[in-house]
């Protein structure tokens, strides 16, 4: 299945008709600006640039530049990863020593440019993203559905916080699917799964689709593409080892931790849409809910309390002041539980997957997975919008890191 029919099993929050579309037609469609922590700035043992890219996923583009350089990829750090099929801005580190290599790095639709020194930067060393985005195809209605769906969701809070498809894989949407088959243990069903699902029109399909049927690694080596380099890292060390938990766990950590977030991801989409199907507010807090902090608009996920019959009003009151959001779970072994309605619902989820908490804990090592709570709603910051005739709507936006502008615009269109 591709994303959109993935999509269709979640609900909408409104009810308004959406105004259809279509986004990414052209990458100058899709806009990200990476807004960083200040912090990032600090320091002297790195040079810190502004890349900008185009139609490039932010993990070959440092692979190339560092390549180009003559550097460690490991060397080059940033703090997100952005859409491929956009032009993005955000910013990488390298050593300081690195500066004139990286500099005189010239690649097709890949812009650098040194800001300062500074220092390492980790995953999540950011506050959030600007977007300008272009929907197309829209009719002369758009505008004013727009307005009506947006006026809707204000009143709902916001919208619904869904992990976007680049969580799960665009065209194979499979990633959670392999996440939840390590979490069991079934590495071998992973790997399958991970090298043989096949469709989508995509090169390497054909490859793909004898590995399926076959199982064939030697064959696999011959016909995979060398641009397929996880899947050929894979079959390599299952080669070597004939351990397909060890082939897993010879790939990059981000990659390896990528299946299991899909999994958790899948699963917060779960709870957002069935605590829509049945009814539960997703911005008032219920007795047994767990709330987030929010301060400038920005949810801080490592401060939650829980909701009690003693502070539920006083709760309710932060969320309608903006203070605080309800979360839902991101489900891993130190996660903190809901109670009362809203855990009932969360421990339904774990009884149909047929896992608890403890099962997070029991994957390999670098695999574990802590789990945490995240805002069940979107609140665009600085919306803005508005219809260009003969070419459609363009929208104008801030989240905060984690959050999919694809979601935002999902509500809008409602495409899947």
């Amino acid at each position: 299945m591709d994303h959109r029919e993935f999509f269709s099993q979640f609900r909408y929050l409104s009810k308004e008709p959406g105004i259809g579309g279509r986004i990414k037609v052209q990458p100058e469609d899709f806009v990200v600006i990476e807004d960083p922590l200040p912090s990032i700035f600090e320091g002297r043992k790195h040079a810190i640039f502004l890349l900008r890219k185009r139609n490039w996923d932010t993990m070959s583009a440092v692979k190339e530049i560092a390549k180009r350089a003559g550097i460690s990829y490991r060397d080059v750090s940033f703090a997100g990863t952005k859409d491929r099929h956009a032009v993005t801005y955000q910013y990488i580190s390298v050593p300081a020593g690195a500066r004139e290599a990286v500099e005189n790095v010239r690649i097709r639709d890949i812009e650098l440019r040194f800001v300062s020194y500074g220092r390492f930067i980790k995953l999540g060393h950011l506050l959030g993203n600007r977007f300008r985005i272009m929907v197309r195809d829209v009719d002369e209605n758009a505008f004013e559905r727009s307005r009506e769906i947006i006026r809707e969701l204000r009143g709902m809070g916001g919208f619904p916080n869904y992990f976007g498809y680049q969580r799960f894989g665009e065209r194979r949407v499979t990633n959670h699917l392999v996440g939840g088959l390590l979490l069991r243990g079934d590495f071998e069903g992973a790997a399958r799964l991970f090298l043989g699902a096949h469709g989508g029109g995509m090169e390497g399909d054909e490859a793909r689709r004898h590995f399926w049927e076959t199982g064939d690694v030697e064959k696999a080596l011959e016909e995979f593409p060398n641009f397929l380099r996880y899947e050929r890292t894979l079959l390599y060390r299952y080669k070597e080892t004939e351990s397909w938990r060890r082939a897993f766990l010879s790939l990059p950590l981000p990659i390896m931790r990528i299946f299991i977030h899909a999994y958790q991801s899948y699963l917060f989409n779960l709870y957002i849409s069935r605590r829509i199907e049945i009814g539960i507010p997703l911005n008032e807090a219920l007795v047994g809910d767990i709330v987030v902090q929010v301060k400038g608009g920005i949810p801080y996920r490592d401060r939650t309390y829980r909701v009690t019959e003693t502070n539920l009003d006083f709760v309710n009151e932060k969320i309608r002041r903006g203070e605080a959001m309800v979360s839902g779970p991101l489900f891993g072994f130190a996660m903190r539980r809901a109670r009362g309605l809203p855990g009932k619902l969360e421990e339904e989820i774990l009884e149909d997957e047929g896992i608890t908490l403890e099962t997070f804990r029991r994957l390999p090592k670098p695999m574990a997975e802590p789990g945490g709570r995240r805002e069940l709603l979107i609140r665009p910051l600085g919306l803005t919008y508005g219809h260009i005739p003969g070419t459609g709507m363009c929208f104008r936006f801030f989240l905060p890191k984690g959050v999919y502008a694809t979601s935002v615009l999902r509500e809008i269109m409602k495409d899947h």
